[in-house]
């Protein structure tokens, strides 16, 4: 998991030496969890730290999560891009839901073998989530006009600088957002991380008023 390691590092100096740990042992339990539930794609654990690790981190590119705010990570899967970002801001709440039980089962088991304070997971759709947060992020779960009406009353009424969703997509997306109808702000990846793999992945920021 070096490789882990040395990616992270040289996009995020100020890492400390208990961050890239847990990344390292994040990318552990990946492998092993992969092989009794398939959680990631099984072609793409090769690339796990760049095509899930680095690309969730993508977000922290874009915003600074202040701390004592809260984020709802919708349709986690396996926990991404919340655990990355849980290991990256110690001091905001993460809480990460997802349909798919045996997906959060994971989530959990991960963070309570890196012992993440910060991290909660749920089972359960995001409409049904009561709870309100400053920041909502999510990885590709669907298209944006079907996926902004599920999180539209999930942020607080907060004067928190920022605030809103953050949506890791890639491709050409100008259709897409033209059909949602909402304010969005795109960010290139391929600005960021200098790999491939990101040419044609963007972050959309969607402000909540």
């Amino acid at each position: 998991m070096t490789a882990i390691r040395t990616l992270l590092s040289g996009y995020f100096p100020k890492l400390t030496e208990d961050q890239l740990q847990k990344y390292e042992r994040m990318g552990e339990l990946y492998e092993e969890w992969n092989q009794k539930i398939n959680v990631i794609s099984r072609k793409d654990m090769e690339q796990l730290g760049m095509h899930h690790i680095l690309h969730s981190l993508g977000i922290a590119k874009v915003v600074q999560f202040p701390e004592h705010t809260s984020v709802l990570d919708v349709g986690t899967g396996g926990g991404l891009p919340g655990l990355p970002l849980a290991v990256m801001f110690p001091e905001v709440k993460f809480h990460l839901v997802d349909s798919i039980g045996k997906k959060i089962h994971v989530v959990q088991e991960i963070v309570r073998e890196l012992h993440l304070q910060n991290v909660t997971a749920s089972h359960v759709r995001a409409e049904q989530v009561r709870e309100k947060f400053d920041f909502v992020v999510s990885r590709a779960v669907t298209r944006l006009a079907n996926f902004y009406p599920w999180v539209a009353s999930s942020f607080k009424k907060s004067s928190v600088p920022a605030k809103g969703l953050y949506y890791l997509k890639g491709g050409d997306l100008a259709e897409e957002i033209a059909e949602s109808g909402l304010i969005t702000q795109v960010y290139d990846l391929k600005d960021y991380f200098n790999e491939e793999f990101f040419e044609t992945k963007k972050v959309v920021y969607v402000p909540f008023k």
